[in-house]
């Protein structure tokens, strides 16, 4: 089993007054050509919107872009006509595919919002641009992971798809238990992100917003320290 540790203090930061992001990975004005994603994970943004602010609309193009709300609603526009928001509990993806634009605003005039934006690279480029989102119910991850993307071909129960052979599964876990994550296959790799708590896997112990990149293994031991909410992004190495 390899691994690679990612400290939440390490991680980039852009203060832009409205926003404040932290980058799991280079993007934008920050760069270290030691992050430039885990395998087929390209992004991991962990974003805070200040009310009555939010991103214009932008292009992307060719990437599985998945939204994961951590507290508060993210209003969102598109090229495709959709317009919804997105809220705690509920996941979005976007194939951009051949090309879209799209917005996210926070239209609280008091709260901020926090969502996490991740870019996987997709299987296949040029496909036709969709859009969907999915409210899931809490409490089928309560001490398990629940599986809320997974590729177009291998769709598990309610689960968002995306054109990547890749999974998202989020898990609420209380202390003083082992859990023991079985990858989907074993030559791809996991990037376990904390969204709160503490955990340890090996020697390693993970704080709020602390990651840990595991490959090279079909099995992962998590040892939840403290009540903890664990992200984890299953993808191809390569």
């Amino acid at each position: 089993m390899k691994t690679t540790v990612h400290k939440a203090n390490t991680r980039g930061k852009a203060d832009h007054g409205w926003l404040k992001s932290y980058h799991s990975f280079s993007f934008a004005n920050y760069y270290d050509p030691e992050r430039m994603g885990f395998g087929q994970l390209r992004v991991l943004n962990d974003d805070i919107v200040q009310p009555k602010m939010g991103f214009g609309t932008h292009p992307h193009q060719n990437m599985e872009i998945i939204s994961i709300p951590l507290s508060g609603a993210l209003s969102h526009k598109d090229s495709m006509d959709n317009k919804r928001a997105i809220t705690v509990g509920e996941v979005q993806v976007m194939s951009a595919g051949t090309g879209l634009q799209h917005s996210e605003f926070n239209d609280s005039k008091t709260d901020e919002v926090n969502f996490l934006q991740l870019w996987i690279q997709p299987q296949e480029l040029g496909v036709e641009p969709r859009y969907e989102q999915k409210q899931f119910d809490q409490s089928k991850r309560e001490n398990q992971f629940q599986t809320v993307v997974a590729p177009k071909d291998n769709v598990i129960d309610e689960a968002l798809w995306i054109h990547q052979q890749a999974y998202i599964s989020l898990g609420n876990f209380t202390a003083s238990q082992t859990v023991d994550f079985q990858l989907n296959d074993a030559s791809h790799g996991i990037y376990v992100f904390i969204l709160e708590g503490s955990i340890a896997i090996g020697g390693e112990t993970l704080a709020t917003k602390d990651a840990l990149g595991i490959w090279e293994t079909g099995n992962v031991t998590m040892n939840i320290k403290e009540d903890s909410k664990i992200l984890v992004v299953e993808v191809p190495m390569n």
